[in-house]
């Protein structure tokens, strides 16, 4: 294995069901619709990344039966991306050590106001989390990571590249906008989980119509779709999406062999 992904959860800020039971277009009945906030893990034999503390944190890296992580990747500050923040403690008692975390600048400053005891402590107890500034490039472990600003609303999200081996991973959530840069850093992936928040138009988020535009202009040998709300249901979506793309869903892992992105 060169690159290993892992969807922990792949819903909206409101998840599926919304609360009150709402499925909206979703069968209850396939567990693929049962959709938390979105996040991912990239890892390879030796580096494990988590991008973003979604509110689900704990339940999702139970789920996955994770509790080592090496490093935090923030996309932005939302809530349904960070507010898991205060359950890395439990990763911090693992490592015995703050997990480094790493931020564009304007996000790390918000969530270092809203989480000044995570970042640096409080009454005894010890700050769980090293916050860093997130350049364009960087590594981690054996993980070679890019990096761009993707138009948000009003905010900028950060978008990612994974690299090791002649394999990559490109991860784009939360963007209403694709600029030149973004296209550039997710050209010829081997897998890019991207953004499909639902069928109709939305002023922050991709609707699926502009998310294909965007898989057909760069071209992933292999495109999953992420963030989508209950109008977007499993079953029906795989039916009718274009080859080599599809729904993404909760606990999903793909495995990218060394070599992969070679073709």
């Amino acid at each position: 294995m060169s690159l290993k992904l892992t969807i922990l959860g792949s819903g909206t800020s409101s998840g599926v069901p919304r609360i009150g039971n709402d499925w909206g277009s979703c069968d209850p009945e396939e567990p693929k619709n049962r959709r938390t906030r979105v996040s991912i893990i990239v890892e390879s034999p030796t580096t494990r990344l988590l991008v973003d503390t979604s509110p689900d944190m704990r339940a999702q890296l139970l789920a996955a039966d994770i509790v080592h992580i090496d490093a935090i990747l923030w996309t932005h500050d939302h809530a349904d991306h960070s507010h898991g923040l205060d359950d890395v403690r439990q990763l911090y008692h693992h490592r015995r050590a703050p997990v480094p975390a790493y931020a564009r600048a304007p996000t790390l400053s918000l969530l270092r106001q809203r989480f000044a005891y995570v970042f640096d402590g409080r009454g005894g107890y010890h700050p769980t989390v090293e916050g860093h500034d997130l350049p364009d490039a960087l590594r981690i472990g054996d993980i070679d990571i890019a990096c761009t600003d993707q138009p948000h609303g009003e905010i900028y999200s950060t978008g990612f590249r994974f690299s090791r081996e002649g394999c990559s991973i490109g991860y784009a959530t939360d963007f209403h906008a694709l600029t030149p840069q973004m296209l550039d850093l997710y050209r010829e992936l081997d897998v890019w989980v991207v953004d499909a928040l639902r069928e109709k138009p939305h002023p922050t988020h991709p609707h699926l119509a502009m998310t294909l535009d965007a898989i057909a202009a760069t071209r992933p040998a292999r495109a999953i779709l992420t963030h989508m709300d209950h109008s977007m249901d499993y079953a029906l979506l795989k039916e009718r999406l274009p080859s080599g793309v599809e729904p993404g869903y909760d606990g999903m892992v793909v495995n990218l062999p060394t070599g992969a992105g070679e073709r």
